[in-house]
């Protein structure tokens, strides 16, 4: 059985983590399949945003134990082979043309909640939870961190990967984790609701939106302006041939 399934549903393309007997936990064939398949739906014209979410109870539980136990200093080409591949999938959901939702509908923790925090939007579950525990097993919330730090102030972004509690929904949302909190039994639904909102928009417009938007993130003011007026100018062009005028 696939690690992960990839069904279209019109414009919508639906990844599911699928290892539900490992809480969906990522070792290298999980987290590579997500890299292939995010850059094929961004390669494909049919496909207008993706909705990331976890196959049974859990979201994501990150890095697969069973598999970290064997990445060792003696094993220093395995450890690097796969903090490279895990950077690359991070990295990767910014650069994307196309926008990613996730629906978080479990718990998502360690690698998991970096992954839900890493699409453009995010919908979680009433009953899910969110955390970054590494702390509490001896290692640290390191690739992740960055996304996290970026996403909320400073104080909340250390109280969560310092102690490594996890928080609710509600928490979440009033930290600006995620969009919205909604029933565990509409959450693919309005995540996909959503995704086709947004996949009808249009999309050399949402391609740069998303573009500026990650762009001008961690700039200065006076460059994220002047990056702006660059961007003004690229769409204005871009609809003057449109309409052939």
């Amino acid at each position: 059985m696939s690690v992960l399934l990839v069904e279209d549903r019109g414009p919508v393309r639906l990844l599911t983590m699928n290892r539900p007997e490992k809480r969906n936990a990522l070792d290298t064939a999980l987290t590579r399949a997500l890299l292939e398949a995010l850059c094929a739906a961004d390669a494909d014209d049919a496909v207008g945003c993706v909705v990331l979410t976890g196959a049974g109870p859990a979201f994501c539980a990150g890095a697969d134990l069973a598999e970290f136990k064997t990445l060792t200093p003696e094993n220093r080409e395995a450890v690097e082979a796969r903090a490279e591949l895990t950077m690359q999938l991070h990295a990767a959901f910014p650069k994307l043309s196309k926008p990613v939702v996730t629906a978080v509908n479990g718990p998502a923790m360690g690698g998991g909640a970096g992954l839900a925090l890493a699409g453009d939007l995010a919908l979680m579950a009433e009953t899910a939870t969110l955390g970054y525990p590494e702390v509490r097993h001896g290692i640290v919330a390191a690739i992740v961190m960055a996304n996290l730090v970026r996403q909320v102030g400073r104080k909340a972004a250390f109280e969560l990967v310092a102690l490594g509690e996890p928080i609710g929904a509600s928490r979440a949302a009033a930290l600006g984790l995620v969009n919205r909190v909604v029933p565990p039994a509409d959450l693919v639904r309005e995540a996909i609701a959503l995704a086709e909102r947004l996949a009808a928009m249009s999309r050399p417009a949402m391609a740069e939106t998303k573009r500026l938007f990650h762009e001008v993130a961690d700039l200065a003011l006076a460059e994220a302006l002047a990056r702006g007026r660059e961007a003004n100018k690229r769409m204005r062009a871009f609809r003057s041939r449109g309409s052939g005028t």
